[in-house]
């Protein structure tokens, strides 16, 4: 089995962007040396509690400080953006590091739709320009142009030595379904959508087009995960959890907190409900409850990649649940 990380750049309570930034760049370089397959940096605006703004610039610092790991975005939120300048993105850090990048897709704002509306005034969250682009990226990136058309015209610069691996990002089938015609891999978000994603990657499966940029169907799963063999820690994550998605869900933000800010609030039977739906995106428990937890989802997603998404609000404490997930797996340890 392999583990995956995508990490979201969660900005503690008493700290900042700019030690959020660095400890996503900590967490790259250990988790490089304790053998996971490849990191991704997430797309998120107008967020007070996320430094996570622009993966392509974070991805290019990240390569920089690894040897090795797969750097790649989870993902660029493709309506923002012309195809384009997305292109030209990807060329250069493919260029810089080749072999190394992966280039994740979503479709969702990565916030509000007031926000988005302003990061690209023409978005019009139009299916038909989604799939454009879409073809559009794949010209780019492919250098394949129709005769005659304005891309023919136009050519994404620098001209890197390899392609970046391509990811479509979601929490439904139907960007899967975009995944299988384009011939790209497929990331179902479980952390975001708890219901649905095996029959998503079933569809994906069964109509996957072979593309010159992926051969075969390729996937892999991203659930909230924490691991911790203290009883009272996982208890305390928990339930900060719990309480982040409730704000996230009835303030629409969440600001940085910590356990004592929450460890006396009573919620109401509709909170309670919520909370018990929203636990079904998590897995969290000692080492060997949360292996057993992963196991089981990778059979019926019919995985063999597991992407980990941890927003434990102590550093050390994300950092102790990724060297036990790797030791509880036993992933191969890279020399760095």
């Amino acid at each position: 089995m392999k583990l995956s990380v995508l990490d979201q750049s969660p900005i503690r309570k008493g700290s900042n962007a700019r030690e959020a930034l660095l400890e996503t760049v900590a967490l790259a370089q250990l988790t490089e040396e304790l053998g996971y397959t490849r990191f991704w940096v997430s797309e998120h605006h107008n967020v007070t509690s996320l430094a996570g703004t622009t993966p392509e610039i974070l991805i290019a610092h990240i390569a920089g400080q690894t040897q090795s790991i797969r750097v790649g975005s989870g993902g660029v939120m493709i309506p923002h953006y012309s195809a384009l300048k997305i292109a030209e993105n990807f060329r250069m850090l493919e260029t810089l590091f080749p072999g190394r990048i992966d280039l994740g897709m979503g479709r969702a704002p990565g916030g509000d739709r007031v926000t988005a509306s302003i990061l690209n005034p023409t978005n019009t969250f139009s299916e038909q320009d989604l799939v454009q682009q879409l073809f559009d990226l794949q010209n780019y990136l492919n250098d394949r142009y129709a005769p005659g058309s304005v891309q023919a015209k136009v050519r994404a610069m620098p001209i890197p030595p390899s392609v970046p691996e391509q990811w479509m990002l979601s929490s439904s089938g139907h960007s899967g379904l975009l995944a299988a015609h384009f011939g790209m891999g497929f990331s179902f978000a479980h952390f975001i959508n708890p219901h649905g994603g095996p029959e998503a990657m079933q569809q994906y499966r069964a109509r996957f087009q072979p593309s010159e940029n992926l051969e075969e169907p390729q996937t892999n799963v991203a659930f909230f995960v924490f691991c911790s063999n203290d009883p009272e820690t996982v208890h305390r994550q928990q339930a900060m959890i719990d309480y982040r998605f409730l704000q996230y869900e009835t303030r629409g933000k969440v600001d940085p907190f910590d356990y004592n800010d929450l460890k006396t609030v009573a919620y109401s039977p509709g909170e309670e409900a919520r909370i018990q739906h929203n636990r079904q995106r998590m897995i969290m428990g000692n080492s060997e409850e949360v292996k057993k937890q992963l196991l089981r989802y990778a059979d019926q997603y019919e995985v063999d990649e597991l992407m980990l998404v941890n927003v434990g609000s102590e550093f050390e404490e994300r950092l102790e649940s990724y060297r036990l997930l790797a030791e509880v797996f036993e992933l191969k340890t890279v020399a760095v």
